[in-house]
């Protein structure tokens, strides 16, 4: 069985082929800001080669509905595909429909079908990218709620009841204190004085992101923005565990690839601010947590075409 796996990012499109579950194949390109789906059929077309599919997946940054067909939400990301029937797009086009997901939860399908949560029933998963994402299972069925909202918008809890305004409409979200947007967001207003070393990186990229303030920690102005992270990041996972009683944490994105410094503090934080009776459960990070969201949806799409719910 061969499946194509579509992760509409935030800037970029991963594209991964799966065959008899492995994935063979994957990668990334970036996106024009004048999205369209056409873009999406010429990357598939070329991977593929003329190869035949039998199933497709497609993961997308924002609320999805009940039925797995489009996208409903994601603020200021893809407006264009907002009610798009996505499945009937793929089935016009490569001749088989698509399931489409959430990609947080995607995330955590990956990592429970073949990473370092394989096995477990009961997870949540925090994704550090652009904005802070979160998803979770239990008892081995993710975590999705009547209206579909659920388990998704964690990275929206509020943390600072005094704080900004978030475009999700919410105030003080933890996104607004501890993602890539809103700290580029912060260099943009003029509210960030980076050290020597961050502001450099700023002159020779034009934006900087999170790994770019884990890297300069040993300057004042980045180690107290990292601070405000660990904090912020935990408040999350804290939130995550209290809700949904996790026998596991997975913490993936491209900041992981700091593991060996993040991991260790959010551990050390989440364990201590835990209900006293709670369980402590291992916080762990994906080997490669740039294939985590292509696996997972892959994996609900072969389930789908195989009948299963």
């Amino acid at each position: 069985m061969r499946t194509v796996a579509i992760d509409l990012g935030g800037t970029t499109l991963k594209l991964g082929v799966v065959e008899d579950r492995a994935l063979v194949s994957h990668l990334e390109v970036p996106l024009t800001s004048e999205f369209h789906l056409d873009q999406v059929e010429a990357v598939v077309r070329d991977q593929l080669d003329g190869a035949s599919v039998d199933s497709v997946g497609i993961a997308v940054p924002g609320i999805v509905d009940a039925g797995g067909t489009h996208l409903v939400a994601a603020h200021g990301k893809y407006s264009a595909l907002h009610r798009v029937n996505l499945s009937e797009w793929s089935q016009t086009v490569f001749g088989s429909p698509a399931v489409v997901e959430n990609d947080a939860r995607a995330a955590l399908m990956g990592e429970v079908a073949d990473g370092v949560a394989a096995g477990a029933s009961d997870v949540v998963l925090l994704a550090l990218g652009t904005g802070v994402g979160t998803a979770a299972m239990i008892d081995g069925r993710l975590v999705r709620g009547r209206h579909g909202h659920a388990g998704v918008l964690n990275g929206h809890v509020t943390v600072a009841i005094d704080g900004h305004r978030c475009p999700c409409g919410n105030i003080g979200c933890a996104e607004t204190l501890a993602s890539t947007w809103a700290l580029r967001q912060a260099v943009s207003a003029g509210e960030l004085e980076p050290g020597p070393a961050l502001a450099d990186r700023l002159v020779r990229h034009g934006a900087i992101g999170v790994r770019d303030i884990v890297e300069t920690r040993h300057e004042p102005a980045s180690a107290s923005l990292l601070e405000r992270f660990y904090g912020v990041w935990a408040a999350v996972l804290v939130t995550q565990c209290h809700s949904f009683d996790p026998d596991v944490v997975v913490v993936t994105g491209g900041v992981m690839r700091s593991a060996d410094l993040i991991l260790p503090e959010l551990r050390r934080r989440v364990h201590d601010r835990l209900w006293s009776s709670s369980f402590r459960p291992p916080l762990v990070t994906p080997e490669d947590p740039a294939t985590s969201v292509l696996r997972g949806v892959a994996a609900l799409a072969s389930r789908n075409n195989e009948g299963h719910v």
